[in-house]
């Protein structure tokens, strides 16, 4: 897929990033688009019949945890059956490169160094207990599905038999021939390919899960476990927060801000970018809208419309080099 970069754009980002030192990005869901993953976000915002905010919070899980985890597990599978894409490979190939650069929310498995990478708002494959008395975390957990209960059911498609059947070779005669012919459909049928289920899609039934179905926390034994994202209306992660803020407090300037994939209109996020100028930064926004832009777009910024999968790795192309 090409990309229709304009050229002056192009060309005045490459110098400014050259000559950048410290480099803030700010990455949104649009950023894992490109590797197919669904964002959740605006019209196509729906999981089943449910607004997807609305099972990203304490009550809902309270209220049912077992549809809750049903969404987080689909969101986990869908995650670990996606590779990063260019976007998420030329990021980190920038930050091995810019020793003071800074990414909030990106692919862990790309490669990028975890020193400069900051989960805003907690990780899909992070789990902790919800029992009050507990503090059981556990960072990685890549176990898909988490617990059996959780699998995503699966089908086998139906083949149209075959007036004809298929042409034996190698047959020695009728008899040999016939032998063969009667052996195929029972070979076949363990080659079928079953196909998962989309339960995302609310015509697909799901079971209704009981609180023992769910993950349970090996310390306490007897609390449930929940993903460690950061739900609405939760605190988010103290210790990023400060880590952020110091990069952002620092006695040097910020050069440069990347945002990528989100309008960045819901705070923290919507801050940053405007401390970031305070902080003598730049902002280079790339988005698939122009609309979802972090506030009013000031001289000097820049705006590269489309796909991050394609935009990214060629802005970034004139420091870190090709990426395939």
């Amino acid at each position: 897929m090409t990309s229709s970069i304009n050229q002056a754009d192009l060309e005045s980002f490459s110098k400014h990033l050259k000559s950048s030192d410290r480099v803030l990005a700010l990455c949104g869901a649009g950023l894992s688009a490109a590797s197919g993953l669904p964002t959740f976000r605006g019209a196509g915002g729906l999981w089943r019949t449910y607004d997807a905010v609305s099972l990203a919070t304490p009550e809902a899980f309270a209220k049912n945890p077992g549809l809750v985890w049903q969404f987080y597990s689909y969101r986990r599978h869908m995650a670990l059956q996606a590779q990063p894409n260019r976007a998420h490979y030329a990021l980190a190939e920038l930050a091995k490169r810019k020793k003071s650069f800074l990414t909030l929310r990106l692919s862990q498995r790309a490669g990028h160094p975890l020193s400069t990478l900051h989960l805003l708002h907690g990780s899909l494959f992070d789990i902790k207990c919800t029992s009050f008395y507990c503090n059981y975390t556990e960072q990685n957990n890549f176990t898909d599905p988490i617990v059996p209960a959780l699998t995503i059911s699966t089908v086998v498609p139906q083949t149209a038999p075959s007036d004809t059947g298929p042409s034996i070779v190698g047959a020695k005669d009728s008899s040999h021939k016939a032998a063969l012919h009667n052996a195929i459909p029972s070979a076949m049928s363990t080659l079928q390919i079953s196909k998962e289920l989309d339960i995302s899609d609310d015509r697909v039934e799901i079971p209704e899960l009981e609180p023992k179905d769910l993950p349970q926390c090996p310390r306490c034994k007897g609390g449930i476990l929940r993903p460690g994202v950061v739900w609405f209306g939760e605190m988010l992660p103290t210790r990023t927060l400060k880590e952020i803020d110091d990069f952002i407090k620092d006695r040097h300037k910020i050069d440069l801000i990347l945002v990528i994939g989100t309008s960045a209109q819901v705070h923290p996020a919507a801050g940053y970018v405007d401390k970031a100028r305070a902080k003598g930064a730049r902002v280079a926004v790339i988005n698939m809208e122009k609309a979802d832009t972090p506030g009013r777009m000031q001289k000097g910024d820049w705006f590269f419309e489309g796909d991050a999968g394609v935009i990214i790795p060629e802005i970034l192309k004139s420091v870190i080099g090709d990426i395939k």
